[in-house]
């Protein structure tokens, strides 16, 4: 089964600073039939511009991931993480018991473009902690990159729930596929571009800024439709 979650139908907001589009809903935005999908909360689309950005705030409870499409992004934060993040850097944020960060476009020019996600933890009260990693654009092309899983994946960002982030850009007619265990779910997120997702249930055409839901699927086939960016969620 997929269900297919249209981009214009996100919620949006436009404070001139911050162009924002949630996938679920967030702060202002509320939707009882888009609360998230599994574990996974928050999937936010955000274009900062020059040298704007979030200052200094908290978070409780939650493993947070920013994904960097566009600019670069400064980020500091009260574990002691900090740094100047651009494409294919990831970045992981333990929120557990309590952190305070900021985040900024780094640049004076140009705009930043961003995939803030937030994934429910396993346990409430985690120590907090921070991540990056860079995965460069050779390993992503034309295959799902694993980018965070839970512990033990040395090669990736660890996050404290069972998840698996995959991450993978694809140049028209590339095909990459995922195989879902027995119990398992997906959500598929189109960051840039337009694919086509094939599944035992059917098929979907997503554009830039889709999700789709994928359940009671063992076999996901994607196709590029046009050079794309996508990120599949697979969970429990």
């Amino acid at each position: 089964m997929m269900r297919r979650r249209p981009a214009d139908q996100r919620g949006h907001f436009d404070h001139g600073w911050l162009d924002t589009h949630h996938s679920f809903s967030f702060g202002h935005y509320h939707d009882p039939e888009h609360m998230g999908f599994r574990d996974l909360r928050v999937i936010n689309d955000d274009i900062i511009q020059p040298s704007r950005g979030f200052g200094t705030h908290g978070h409780r409870d939650m493993e947070i991931i920013t994904y960097v499409l566009d600019g670069a992004l400064e980020h500091k934060d009260s574990t002691g993480g900090g740094s100047v993040l651009r494409p294919g850097d990831v970045q992981r944020m333990t929120a557990g018991h309590g952190v305070t960060h900021s985040e900024f476009n780094h640049s004076p020019e140009e705009a930043l473009r961003l995939l803030q996600i937030w994934i429910l933890p396993r346990e409430n009260g985690l120590e907090p902690g921070y991540e990056e990693k860079h995965f460069p654009a050779d390993e992503r092309q034309g295959r799902f990159r694993l980018i965070a899983a839970p512990e033990g994946s040395p090669d990736a960002l660890t996050i404290h729930q069972d998840v698996q982030v995959f991450a993978a850009l694809l140049k028209a007619g590339d095909t990459v596929g995922h195989e879902l265990a027995p119990g398992r779910h997906a959500w598929l997120q189109v960051a840039k571009g337009r694919v086509q997702v094939a599944g035992q249930g059917g098929q979907a055409t997503l554009d830039e800024g889709d999700g789709l839901a994928i359940s009671d699927e063992t076999t996901i086939e994607l196709e590029g439709l046009e050079d794309s960016e996508v990120l599949l969620f697979d969970l429990k």
